[in-house]
């Protein structure tokens, strides 16, 4: 007989998540996952990690940088990036840099 276990809010939130990632990477051809280096993507990429341990998630990481945040912040970007084995895309506005706005 097999026992019933039951998920706190927070873990079935967690749950559906990773499943939503991984349904993505399955029915999708090149997604990517936004990161901003802000609260929210840092969780998605957590997130990630737990939906392909131990392997690292097969997507990219894509960043769109402008200009605003501060260099430790990149840094912190780049360290994460390398640190859970996942591609880095970053895209500066090439306009915008040369008119020295974002």
């Amino acid at each position: 007989m097999f026992q019933k276990t039951k998920l706190s809010h927070l873990k079935q939130l967690e749950s559906e998540s990773i499943h939503i990632i991984r349904e993505v990477i399955s029915e999708f051809n090149n997604p990517a996952m936004l990161y901003s280096v802000g609260k929210d993507s840092s969780v998605m990429l957590h997130l990630a990690q737990k939906a392909f341990y131990p392997a690292p998630p097969p997507f990219p990481l894509v960043h769109v940088d402008t200009q605003w945040k501060f260099k430790e912040m990149i840094e912190f970007r780049d360290k994460r990036a390398a640190e859970v084995g996942m591609e880095l895309i970053v895209y500066s506005n090439p306009k915008g840099k040369e008119l020295n706005i974002s």
